[in-house]
């Protein structure tokens, strides 16, 4: 049997509602770098806080070096030799680059006292080995995030753990930066500890990694090496679909499609590390699709579409109009955009229904500042028809509904605004079937109404059922897109493990 450094055995972490982690089994072990792959929600965050002690299993028992391990926290993993690089650095931004280093492990006088030159001295020679030239003794805040994560990575290997966790390591990084992160992967593995690499990049994983683990909804799928494993395997075993058989076309820029002019333009939207040029059009009556796997760049398009994501360049206009930079404005413009995460980002849960739906519509159903309850209930009752919301009444609590319900009563609130641009972000996440039809329908609907519908979703079976065209993203850049008969599973996956072009 192959040395394991690092084992879970039948791991089960469950949440209200939700089962991040399902009987996952793994080992890690010397000299080898394991990504862990798997879109949004399949439980790779969890796993990673698993690992590095930040939550407990409900099931299952974690083996270190053959020991049973019984974590408390990533203090208690750190101890024994287990550190995670998480994509939000763990580091103290007030204290010194030095500080941050020798966190708790600062060298010590004959007194006991902290050796402050030793300790700059001895920063300064870590942190020149990652291409930093910093003065050390400056607050970790001051430098700029990439920086901030090499020294989170610096710290990482300078404490000898065996075992190092990268989530998403390179997300803030320039290509600089992360050619010095994989030769320190690289020196890692020559050292014998292990990596476990969590990153949606492909490239990534393909130039830096010797094994991966696919997840999808908690459980392990797949676990084997990354060479001879094609990239379009393995977005399948992430997505849970057949592995695709034909190329998709390539990409066309900002659609020309016939009809009416766009209702809505998105320009050149930039924005470093996260955007590249993404320009889409939508017009009156039409359902576009946003594909990619996650981190690609297709929640971003619609934020910063809708004004909550802050632009280096680009411009949004409605028939013509320029939007103002801010979620106010494209409210004002007749843009609405429902959230993928419900619970964070939409419904108010100490709030009754009725008044969730109405919220964002308060204004338009007042007068003289004077808010018409008769209005209000006549709405509500409107949009609880419409769309079918199941509830005793309109003033209960929104948080006593079910997932499908709650996702109706966002949709009721934005519908309430009588939108002209409507953008979805997986509207149909974490519905029953049920639901997840009558939201499919509502669209086909709304689209007939001639509303201009925006869908993120990563259902391939709603992009190729309910879309006119399909945009792809990959690294935050449109790679293709896909309108009538080629609008199919092969080509949405094929584009996104396609590489992008430059022209």
């Amino acid at each position: 049997m192959a040395e394991r450094i690092l084992e879970a055995a039948g791991v089960l972490k469950t949440f209200p509602g939700v089962r991040a982690l399902d009987h996952v089994s793994l080992t890690f072990g010397p000299g080898e770098v394991h990504a862990i792959a798997g879109e949004n929600g399949a439980g790779k965050s969890t796993l990673v806080k698993v690992l590095s002690g930040v939550c407990r299993p409900d099931a299952g028992v974690l083996r270190y070096q053959g020991l049973r391990l019984n974590l408390t926290g990533p203090l208690d993993a750190q101890r024994i030799g287990i550190t995670a690089v998480h994509q939000a650095t763990n580091l103290v931004p007030q204290m010194s680059i030095a500080r941050n280093l020798f966190l708790g492990q600062e060298p010590r006088s004959r007194l006991g006292l902290i050796d402050l030159a030793r300790m700059h001295a001895e920063a300064e020679e870590i942190v020149s080995g990652y291409g930093l030239r910093v003065d050390v003794r400056r607050p970790l805040r001051s430098l700029p995030a990439g920086a901030r994560q090499l020294v989170a990575l610096a710290r990482a290997s300078a404490t000898g753990a065996r075992v190092v966790i990268m989530d998403e390591p390179t997300s803030a990084l320039e290509p600089p930066e992360i050619r010095t992160l994989f030769e320190t992967v690289t020196a890692l593995r020559a050292q014998g500890r292990s990596i476990i690499y969590v990153s949606h990049r492909l490239e990534e994983l393909y130039e830096i990694c010797d094994l991966v683990s696919v997840l999808r909804d908690g459980k392990v799928v797949h676990t084997g090496p990354l060479a001879g494993l094609d990239r379009s395997r393995l977005v399948s075993l992430m997505l849970g679909r057949s592995p695709v058989r034909a190329p998709a076309p390539a990409p066309t820029g900002v659609p020309a499609g016939p009809g009416d002019p766009p209702l809505l333009q998105a320009i050149g939207l930039t924005r470093k590390h996260v955007l590249a040029d993404v320009s889409i059009a939508l017009r009156e009556g039409e359902v576009l699709g946003l594909g990619g796997l996650l981190g690609a760049g297709r929640t971003e398009t619609a934020k910063a579409i809708a004004g909550a994501l802050p632009l280096d360049s680009g411009q949004v206009t409605v028939a013509g109009t320029p939007l103002r930079r801010s979620i106010t404005g494209a409210i004002r413009a007749g843009v609405s955009m429902l959230p993928e995460n419900r619970r964070t980002e939409g419904i108010v849960p100490a709030l009754s229904i009725r008044d969730n739906i109405a919220l964002a519509a308060l204004p338009r159903l007042s007068r003289f500042g004077v808010v018409s309850n008769t209005r209000i209930d006549r709405v509500v009752e409107t949009f609880m028809r419409r769309l079918r919301i199941k509830a005793v009444s309109p003033r209960q609590r929104v948080s006593e509904l079910s997932g499908g319900n709650q996702q109706k009563v966002l949709l009721a609130r934005w519908l309430a605004m009588h939108p002209r641009v409507l953008l979805l972000d997986e509207p149909t996440r974490g519905v029953d079937i049920g639901t997840k039809a009558e939201v499919q329908d509502l669209l086909d609907e709304l689209a007939v109404d001639g509303l201009a519908v925006l869908l993120i979703s990563s259902d391939l079976d709603e992009l190729v059922d309910g879309c006119d065209r399909v945009v792809v993203l990959r690294d935050g850049a449109i790679v293709t897109e896909l309108s009538g008969s080629e609008i199919t599973e092969d080509g949405i996956i094929s584009a996104m493990t396609s590489a992008r072009s430059d022209g």
